[in-house]
């Protein structure tokens, strides 16, 4: 069984590695296509959107409703990515504190 002194040791170790993934996630970045490449944009890890390219055959008239259907399905295909990497990152620091948290009889954090 673990004293209290440990438990804070590790509990400060698990910060650190929290605040390295939240660091990591911040500056991670995904990218997101559809339409065969017609559409493809990119995503920083706060969810803002920092490229956006759209192929000129798009810009037709009469392509606005496939140009929208396009750019959404990129979006979410950029936006799975990163949540996912993301939490990768957060199971990754958490990995410190065991399948239980660290401490008996606590739920499971990730």
């Amino acid at each position: 069984m673990m004293d209290f002194a440990q438990m804070m040791k590790q509990a400060q170790i698990v910060q650190q590695k929290l605040h390295e993934a939240d660091a990591k996630t911040s500056e991670s970045t995904a990218t997101g296509s559809s339409g065969g490449g017609l559409v493809t944009l990119e995503l920083k890890g706060s969810g803002e959107m920092t490229v956006l390219n759209i192929d000129e055959s798009l810009l037709a008239p009469g392509e606005g409703e496939v140009l929208s259907d396009l750019i959404r399905a990129a979006y979410g295909e950029a936006r799975r990515k990163l949540e996912e990497l993301n939490r990768q990152y957060l199971q990754e620091a958490a990995g410190e504190l065991g399948p239980l948290g660290g401490i008996p009889k606590m739920p499971k954090f990730f």
